[in-house]
Parts: C-alpha cells; structure tokens; sequence
C-alpha cells in the first residue's frame, strides 16, 4: 500500500508541475484533463500527507520514550505514542478506502428509465411517486433535471418516463437504485380497504460521452412524429416529435419534450449513445465472476430491491437489509440516508474483494 501511495504523490507533484506549466495554460482540453486527475488525487494526498506527519510524529515520541529519563516527560511521550498508534491505524483504514478503484462513471450525468410493472394504473402512479422523489432529491443536490419522454396515463401516472439528471457526482448517488421498486398500499379506487403490491422497474445509465460511442448515420433510421399526451394546445399539431430506431440493435428512441425538433433529436441522440454505451458495460458486467460482484452495485434491473409499505410507513433496502420508518420524507426526496448505507455497504464489499485478492 505505502508504495502505491509514494507512486500516487509524486504523480500528484508532476500535476502540479504540469498544471502551471504555459503550453498546459493554453491549451484548455489539456488543463481540465490534468486538472481532472489532480482533483480526484488530491483527497488521498492530502490522506496520505496526513499519515506521514502522524508517522513522523509517533516515530519522535517512541524516540523519546527511550531516551527520556524524567518521569513526568517519559509518560508523555508514551501518551503521544500510543495516541499515534491508533491514529495510524484509523488513517491507514481511510487511506485503504481511497485507494479503491474508483467508479469511472461517478462523475457522469445521468439518464433515469422508470417503467410501470406489474400492478396496472396502481403501478403507473408508483412510477410517477418514484419521478417525483427522484426529481425532489435532485433539488437538494442541486442537479438540473431534464424532461426526455414520457407515456402518461389518464389518473396521472405514466407507463414509462425517462429524464436526465445533470450535475457533479449524479451517477454516484443514482446508480444504487437500479432494480424492481415494489409498492404495498391501499389504493384510492380500492373500496374494500385491501392492500395491493405493485412494482416499478427503475434504470439508471450513465450518459455516454461522444468519443465512447461511434455512431453510424448509416445505422440510423430517423422519423418525425406528432407529440402525444398530456400538454396543451402545441401537442398533436406540430412533427416535433423524434423518433430514432437504431438498426444494428434495434432500439427505438422517441423524444417529444421539445417544442423543437432539433433539440428534440440532440436529446434522442443523447439517449440513444447512452443505451449503445450501456449495453457495452452490461456485457463487460457479465464477464466479470459473480462473487466478484458487489452485491449493492450490480444494477441488475430484474432484481426486487425494495420495498415502500405504506401502512407501515416502512421502507427496506433488501440488498443490505436497511429499514426505515419515514416514508413521506423519504418520497419527498429524503434518500440521502438511504444512499449513504449503499455506499458503506458497497466500499465494504470491495474492501473485502480487495483483501481476499
């Protein structure tokens, strides 16, 4: 570990180095790549630095102990000693953290699928309570939210809705809700008071950047269509609407939340390079040997992750068996928690992934 850490410090030193070199100042593409990685090494720098001070620090008062003969002295320096002792052995637990590899689409915006599942009108309003708590969530990150497409229902819920969520870190905090969201509650045409189960399919993907996927013109058949749905006097009169079916794999992208429809084919362009670069992961995924997986961080949308009780006011994670009983906070956007147990319960795992190898 002490190796990797020396070989990450002196790169961290050749950035600073480069970074304020002119060639570098001009040339902007450069700057934010260096600028990127000394950015994402500064935490374990600053970690490690941290842990050579302390080094120093309790290497001089094992010295001490040794040498000093006064009493009073000689019991400070056992007190500073062993203080260092158990501060090493706290950082040196941190440091081990931040040398994990790191996630390469933490940093990404992120494109959010939620299809209604089993459950009919119920499901396609727990598919809008889903959007909204995802929306909520994103105010308090201060992420920009964008509108993609949408298949709503006459109640108020939709069948499938996809929107971009923008900002730094979205997909780091988004891509633990991947999987089956099932639903247990009354619902409100329900006379008899009988409590349903529905579910809701959610797919977080991270936006693909464009040198990551080529896409042939060739490859593309492009439509315009009319807007359909919910929206007020400019829908179903204009061909604003886009439909992209991609022919290599077939998938069908439409996009109608722009009055526009060049903004509306940027947008299903956006979407469609994001599902050709997912489809690409998954297939690397699935290379990878199942107990090398984190059970928290797989994505596996056919996976039922959790549950919202409504009777019980109740939510459980069923990856890592974390419930909580604030279900109105927590479907106003009040994930954070929820979202930080994942993450514990995901770096644990490849802690121990990383010990075993």
């Amino acid at each position: 570990m002490i190796d990797r850490l020396k070989e990450a410090n002196d790169r961290f030193e050749r950035l600073e180095c480069e970074l304020a070199l002119p060639e570098t100042l001009s040339n902007m593409e450069l700057y934010a790549k260096l600028m990127k990685e000394y950015k994402n090494l500064a935490p374990l720098i600053e970690k490690y630095r941290e842990y050579k001070k302390c080094e120093s620090d309790t290497e001089g008062a094992a010295l001490l102990m040794a040498e000093e003969t006064d009493p009073e002295m000689k019991a400070l320096a056992e007190e500073e000693y062993y203080a260092g002792r158990e501060t090493l052995s706290k950082i040196e637990e941190e440091l081990k953290i931040l040398l994990l590899p790191k996630d390469p689409n933490d940093d990404k915006n992120v494109i959010v699928e939620i299809r209604a599942g089993a459950g009919g009108d119920e499901a396609a309003l727990f598919a809008g309570v889903l959007y909204r708590m995802y929306t909520m969530y994103a105010d308090t990150k201060k992420y920009k939210t964008e509108l993609v497409s949408c298949n709503e229902t006459g109640l108020g819920g939709f069948r499938e809705i996809t929107f971009m969520i923008s900002g730094e870190g979205a997909f780091s905090r988004y891509k633990y809700e991947s999987g089956v969201h099932r639903v247990q509650r009354v619902p409100e045409t329900e006379s008899s008071g009988r409590i349903h189960t529905s579910t809701a399919t959610v797919a977080v993907l991270p936006e693909a950047e464009d040198v990551e996927i080529e896409i042939n013109n060739s490859d593309l058949i492009i439509e315009t269509i009319k807007s359909s749905g919910a929206g007020g006097q400019h829908v179903n009169k204009t061909e604003s609407a886009i439909r992209l079916i991609h022919k290599p794999t077939g998938i069908t992208i439409e996009c109608q939340d722009e009055r526009s429809q060049h903004k509306n084919k940027d947008k299903a362009m956006k979407l469609l390079r994001t599902k050709l670069f997912d489809m690409k992961q998954q297939e690397q995924n699935d290379k990878i040997a199942s107990e090398r997986r984190s059970q928290v961080g797989t994505g596996d949308r056919s996976e039922r992750i959790r549950t919202y009780n409504y009777p019980q006011g109740r939510i459980t994670d069923h990856r890592i068996g974390y419930t909580i009983y604030s279900l109105e906070s927590f479907l106003n956007g009040d994930i954070e928690g929820m979202i930080d147990a994942l993450a514990t319960a995901d770096t644990a795992e490849k802690l121990k992934g990383a010990s075993e190898d």
